[in-house]
């Protein structure tokens, strides 16, 4: 926990503990992030770390890490085919990129459509894309993952998501969803 703490995040970030859940596991932690330009919420997501010291036959270890990230998409990129694909693609790029070891990953890519009617009906349709996802850190030094580096690597995975470009070197060859900028009324 103290790693997850002490994890240094892009400054877009803002992150917080939440409450985590109490039957997955018998130790859990959880934190809330916000990807934020300004005044507006670019992208927001959840990431719980599980510990079950007796291991865990479907995580095959002793942790599990357990995300929801989520953000508003244009019109033009909503309607992309490839766009599950791509955001998968993100997840396991960000572990890649850190060089993190990880097993057992699995999750799902949604896509939402949104259209108000009747009092809401000046509203113009969004759409909003949705990864969940789990993962299984390997375990490192003392039999601990590198929690602080998966953080690091799931705040990428959030900002990217969010539109926001690449942050350094490991970045260069990633392409980014254009930043969706606050509530748009026709």
């Amino acid at each position: 926990m103290d790693a997850l703490r002490s994890a240094r995040l892009r400054p877009e970030l803002e992150v917080e503990p939440t409450r985590p859940p109490k039957r997955l596991a018998p130790h859990a932690y959880a934190l809330e992030a916000a990807v934020v330009d300004g005044e507006d919420d670019l992208a927001d997501g959840r990431l719980v770390l599980l510990h079950d010291p007796a291991g865990h036959e479907a995580w095959q270890g002793a942790f599990r890490l357990v995300t929801l990230v989520r953000a508003e998409l244009e019109p033009e990129m909503a309607s992309d085919p490839l766009l599950p694909e791509v955001c998968w693609s993100w997840l396991t790029g960000a572990l890649e990129a850190r060089g993190l070891s990880y097993g057992e990953g699995g999750g799902t890519v949604t896509r939402a459509s949104s259209h108000y009617f009747g009092a809401l009906g000046e509203r113009r349709p969004a759409t909003q894309i949705e990864i969940r996802a789990s993962w299984t850190p390997r375990e490192g030094r003392g039999g601990v993952p590198d929690t602080a580096a998966h953080l690091m690597a799931w705040g990428d995975l959030l900002c990217q998501i969010a539109g926001l470009p690449p942050s350094g070197p490991a970045d260069a060859a990633v392409v980014t969803l254009p930043q969706r900028r606050g509530p748009q009324v026709s």
